[in-house]
């Protein structure tokens, strides 16, 4: 049961990484649309989360309203690094939350200890630091890897401010899952859907990406323009 349960997961994720590439790479339209379809199924498993915590309540409207506000920040800061600064930088962001989400799968598997929070009773202290560990040394070498094949062009070099900034980024990561996570304990919910095969609901998966992204460009810039 447990290795036909991997087998789907592995699938699907093997779909959702084709899906995404061909999008990325293929034009700026398929990659708007893409993030379109996108936002707005995370904007829908969101207002499933809400309306089952807080029904029709006034302060339920206004979570709606400001993740709405969210995730077209995130679709204009996703559409618009695309356009200026190129695909490379969108997997980069991309590969360090893929990266936060191993390392905190398989260190805090294979070490275990103390739960990190209440909320999430999966989680534990050595997953996050795993998290963070997975996503400094993955992501490093991968933007050595993209950078030895673009020879005409530094993406970005691995220096103590880009560390740091890894770093942000798989805190922000832990998050948003956490974030998530608390909402649907909230609503009583195992997944938020159940649109993608072995692994339950769009923010299921996404949880981490939605909100470094955003918050990971912000402080790019702070960091490495001032």
């Amino acid at each position: 049961m447990l290795n036909n349960n991997f087998l789907i997961r592995s699938f699907t994720s093997l779909i959702l990484i084709i899906i995404l590439l061909f999008c990325l790479f293929y034009n700026n339209y398929s990659w708007q649309i893409l993030l379109i379809f996108f936002s707005f199924l995370c904007f829908y498993e969101f207002y499933n989360l809400i309306i089952k915590i807080y029904n029709k309540k006034f302060f339920g409207k206004f979570l709606m309203f400001l993740f709405f506000l969210y995730m077209y920040l995130f679709y204009f800061l996703s559409t618009n690094i695309r356009i200026k600064f190129g695909e490379e930088v969108i997997l980069i962001l991309i590969i360090s939350c893929v990266f936060s989400d191993i390392g905190g799968y398989v260190v805090g598997k294979l070490i275990g200890g103390p739960k990190l929070s209440n909320i999430s009773p999966n989680k534990t202290i050595s997953g996050a630091i795993g998290s963070i560990i997975f996503t400094v040394c993955g992501t490093s070498l991968f933007l050595m890897i993209l950078n030895n094949i673009e020879k005409n062009q530094v993406i970005a070099v691995v220096s103590i401010k880009f560390i740091l900034w890894l770093i942000f980024m798989s805190i922000i990561c832990q998050m948003g899952d956490l974030f998530i996570s608390y909402l649907k304990r909230k609503a009583n919910l195992k997944d938020t859907g159940n649109i993608l095969p072995g692994h339950g609901g769009i923010l299921d998966r996404v949880d981490g990406i939605i909100f470094a992204i955003p918050f990971g460009v912000i402080t790019y810039l702070f960091l490495f323009n001032f």
